[in-house]
């Protein structure tokens, strides 16, 4: 395998990988931009995972499933906005319940949504279908950036919509109220918002979002149920909001370098560098190159504010009840 190859087939693999996480960390971008912090990641984007599966798995109709996900990642987010905005809970404390209820539950319907022929138990089956890659004629053949041109639907579906959700956020008056809910709700209630309202719509969107990128893991990545399938993602989400400023434009930046860096840790091992690097090394690499990059990312955000800096609300409940 020459360079090229190899080079190509990395960003084919990081493509595939960062698919889930730019869903997930674009819902959460979302989400923290109206000062609500969901920490519910992880539970959300596995029960999003199971749901995708099993829908898929028992209609055989990989849209409804995709629904399914989105439907399951609202219904959670639903129960973390109420508990934060409506009984003013602490947001850690709520999103770590979400993370634990919702890993307990994708774990204990795995086992009972599958078909009788295996006890009813979802895990090692396999989808007859999945949201298979489409070469687009010319493009895809390109070497190394014909990648981008022979993804998945999902994956085609982020190329447009990363661009409109920063456009939406920074170009947008209701973008702009987004905005002010997260930096000033006091301010922004006064002119008139209903923080409570816009704070509810886009932690459930959040949630939409972060079932998706499970979906996208057991539908397209990995067309099988696992246990804990998402292996930590939906924690690596919370350190790429951070990484990426709260700013759309950069969320694909974050979910490149940690999918590249993952893809490049398989694609050593099955290089044979496993022998000269050992496996544990290359398979926690990942986490620690996030840890390096969320540390610097934080220095960078005490030294600078603006750009770099959290919504001025994030974590906050508001106390004044909205009209």
């Amino acid at each position: 395998m020459n360079f090229l190859d190899f080079f190509t087939r990395l960003l084919a693999a990081t493509l595939a990988m960062g698919t889930s996480l730019t869903y997930a960390t674009l819902g959460e971008v979302y989400t923290e931009k109206t000062g609500i912090l969901n920490l519910g990641m992880e539970g959300t984007m596995l029960m999003g995972a199971l749901a995708g599966f099993a829908t898929a798995y028992n209609t055989g109709n990989l849209l409804v499933a995709l629904l399914a996900a989105m439907l399951v990642g609202a219904a959670l987010s639903l129960i973390h906005a109420f508990l934060c905005i409506t009984m003013r809970a602490n947001q850690v404390v709520s999103g770590l319940a979400i993370t634990m209820f919702g890993t307990g539950l994708a774990n204990f319907l795995g086992q009972r949504l599958g078909p009788a022929t295996n006890n009813y138990n979802l895990t090692g089956m396999n989808l007859a279908s999945k949201f298979d890659n489409i070469a687009i004629p010319g493009l895809s053949r390109i070497p190394v950036i014909g990648a981008l041109f022979d993804v998945s639907v999902l994956t085609y579906a982020l190329y447009f919509l990363l661009p409109f959700a920063w456009f939406f956020l920074y170009k947008t008056k209701h973008g702009m109220v987004v905005r002010a809910v997260g930096e000033n709700p006091r301010t922004a209630a006064a002119m008139g918002i209903s923080v409570s309202k816009i704070r509810y719509l886009y932690t459930i969107i959040g949630g939409m979002f972060a079932g998706l990128g499970g979906a996208c893991l057991s539908l397209s990545f990995i067309p099988s149920w696992n246990e804990g399938m998402t292996g930590g993602k939906g924690w690596i989400v919370i350190a790429l909001v951070i990484f990426s400023a709260w700013n759309p434009g950069r969320v694909v930046i974050g979910t490149l370098v940690f999918g590249g860096i993952t893809s490049l840790q398989f694609s050593l091992q099955a290089a044979g560098f496993k022998m000269v690097i050992p496996a544990q090394f290359l398979g926690f690499s990942p986490y620690l190159i996030t840890l390096l990059v969320l540390t610097a990312m934080t220095i960078i955000n005490q030294k600078k504010r603006g750009s770099f800096a959290s919504p001025a609300a994030l974590g906050t409940s508001f106390a004044i009840d909205d009209k």
